[in-house]
């Protein structure tokens, strides 16, 4: 349950409405789209989430955003995020328990994990790995994206925003990250 108090959506005025009705004419609204529109400079701070989704699925494709994603959403263990990317890598026809990666897509999810065990500890070899793959315009791409899931992840897991309905019947799929116990020690 969300640590926050939702407004309605009849509760919204002035461009957090308008921002709603467009939204909800497309289809689109989300739990955490209704909580960032209770300010609407957090909701556009946060929407630039897609623009940089565009330019990473442009730089490495569907599949490979996706992976790439799924590793930021889970390693970072937002229940939220991770169940919308088991839901996308299944609609892609995969099996989120059971990926066969090819080498950028491998490199990808290594880098999604580090950049939120350590970001400052990303190893030199990784990034020589990316670059065989990518330039550095691409790489900063990539980064980006990830630091706005990051972002992402953290503003759902604080406020404890609520599951989708749509997402429901694939919560028992979420498996909490446990690299973090090891820190507890």
């Amino acid at each position: 349950m969300a640590r926050v108090n939702l407004k309605q959506p009849e509760e919204l005025t002035g461009d957090a409405k308008k921002a709603y009705d467009e939204l909800n004419s497309k289809g689109k609204i989300t739990n955490m789209k209704l909580v960032m529109l209770q300010d609407y400079g957090t909701y556009l701070a946060f929407m630039g989430w897609y623009d940089s989704w565009a330019s990473l699925e442009k730089t490495v494709g569907l599949r490979a955003a996706t992976i790439y994603a799924h590793s930021v959403s889970t390693t970072n263990g937002c229940m939220l995020c991770s169940l919308f990317f088991i839901s996308d890598l299944k609609e892609l026809g995969l099996d989120p328990e059971h990926l066969e990666l090819s080498e950028n897509e491998k490199l990808l999810k290594q880098l999604g994990e580090q950049i939120v065990k350590d970001p400052t500890a990303v190893s030199d070899e990784l990034l020589n790995g990316l670059r065989k793959f990518y330039t550095d315009t691409e790489i900063i791409i990539i980064v980006g994206f990830g630091a706005q899931m990051q972002a992402t992840n953290n503003f759902n897991s604080v406020l404890g925003v609520d599951v989708d309905k749509r997402l429901l019947p694939l919560k028992e799929e979420f498996k909490p990250a446990t690299w973090r116990d090891a820190l507890k020690k």
